[in-house]
């Protein structure tokens, strides 16, 4: 992940670019893509984010609920990854910025989570 601010009226906006590895986000991210995201931003169910689980591993993942513990995060592939069931709740401040849009190889918004999320 790179990041970077923004200049806007007011202040910056902290805006990085991050890459997906794995397919644990398939079949709405996919190896590769390239993402636009923002540092700061309100965590929010459904967003997709990047987080910090707490053996310091950095993934994107789907915020699903926010319990005591910290954000319960899933993933969009069923058979692929970790989250929230294997690697417990993300803390806080291991939700590290919130996905905005893809940027390359399709740019554009991402959907919502599939049905058949995990």
């Amino acid at each position: 992940m790179f990041g970077r601010s923004v200049p806007r009226s007011g202040g910056l906006i902290p805006l990085g670019v991050a890459v997906v590895r794995g397919r644990s986000m398939t079949p709405t991210l996919e190896e590769g893509d390239r993402l636009l995201v923002r540092y700061g931003a309100t965590p929010r169910p459904g967003a997709i984010a990047i987080v910090r689980f707490a053996d310091g591993v950095v993934a994107v993942k789907r915020l699903d609920h926010r319990s005591s513990d910290g954000w319960w995060v899933v993933r969009d592939n069923a058979f692929e990854g970790r989250d929230s069931w294997s690697g417990g709740a993300i803390a806080e401040d291991g939700v590290l910025a919130l996905v905005v849009l893809r940027l390359w190889p399709r740019p554009g918004r991402l959907p919502a989570a599939p049905d058949d999320a995990a």
